[in-house]
């Protein structure tokens, strides 16, 4: 395969970029485990430092989880969360290398952090975020919207669905089909030069 073949098309840039928006309003239209499962097969692939895939992510979609996760979420946030089909509370694992003899077979790395505490977090903590970035990406990808977030409490929400510990609650992600009525222009981006430097 070619670099140029490997290029998407207009359309699929759209839909990943700059088509994308996040939604805050959602149709009443069901996101099926099916579905949710084939976007974890994707953001799965993306890359982590040495493997590492710390990302943990509870799929709160019944009705009975959704009212679990509602005490613990600002007021600005509770009507678009309760209406979203699913959503998705994104973590990482601060135990992670315990699986690390599965994810990097022969590399020994899981003594390795054993034996460097300091690293667990931050490998953890950056990781994971990427993942679930790449979850967002995975949603968009299979005609998803997303609505992701911060404004809760995180460790309400980690006792809620983490009960064991060991794991570190990064942001929430709302996702479903998104009702794009009286939705605002896009905010502004900063241009190339105000953001980036090539040297």
């Amino acid at each position: 395969m070619t670099a140029e073949s490997r290029i998407l098309d207009d359309r699929s840039l759209d839909i990943l970029f700059r088509e994308a928006r996040t939604l805050r309003s959602w149709k009443k239209q069901d996101v099926s485990d099916v579905l949710i499962r084939a976007m974890y097969d994707l953001f799965k692939l993306g890359p982590t430092s040495a493997n590492c895939c710390p990302a943990r992510v509870v799929f709160v979609k019944s009705a009975s989880a959704k009212e679990r996760l509602k005490p613990h979420l600002d007021s600005g946030n509770v009507e678009k969360t309760m209406t979203a089909p699913v959503t998705a509370v994104i973590a990482c694992d601060l135990k992670f290398y315990e699986h690390m003899d599965f994810l990097a077979p022969g590399k020994n790395l899981r003594k390795w952090f054993e034996n460097d505490a300091p690293q667990i977090e931050p490998t953890a903590r950056r990781n994971g975020t990427l993942q679930g970035a790449y979850l967002l990406l995975a949603a968009r990808a299979l005609g998803l919207d997303c609505g992701p977030m911060s404004g809760f409490n995180k460790e309400g929400v980690r006792k809620e669905f983490f009960p064991e510990g060991g794991v570190e609650v990064d942001f929430l992600c709302n996702i479903g089909y998104g009702d794009r009525t009286g939705l605002k222009p896009r905010q502004p981006r900063l241009s190339f030069d105000d953001a980036c430097e090539i040297l």
